[in-house]
């Protein structure tokens, strides 16, 4: 193993961002709605949406879930969210 660890997703704050201001929500009310406040704060999530830091797993799923959207969306940069959040996860 070693190395640098897993290589940063370019759009991932984009993507991040425009989940929240889709679903019309401030930095708080998106914690609140991640259901995560017990693991950071309204501050980690500007810290995503700027691409200061990524999110661990735990916070890419609660993402995904709020926005309908399989956590590969988030995750690759070749793949766009849907025109509508929240979208329809075409899988179980």
């Amino acid at each position: 193993m070693g190395g640098k660890g897993r290589m940063k997703q370019e759009r991932l704050a984009e993507k991040l961002k425009q989940i929240r201001l889709a679903l019309g929500l401030s930095q708080t009310e998106m914690l609140y709605r991640l259901g995560v406040e017990d693991l950071i704060t309204y501050h980690q999530i500007s810290r995503y949406e700027t691409g200061t830091r990524e999110p661990p797993l735990r916070i890419l799923l609660e993402y995904a879930r709020v926005a309908g959207v399989c956590t590969d969306t988030l995750i690759d940069d070749k793949r766009d969210l849907p025109a509508r959040l929240p979208g329809k996860v075409k899988h179980k």
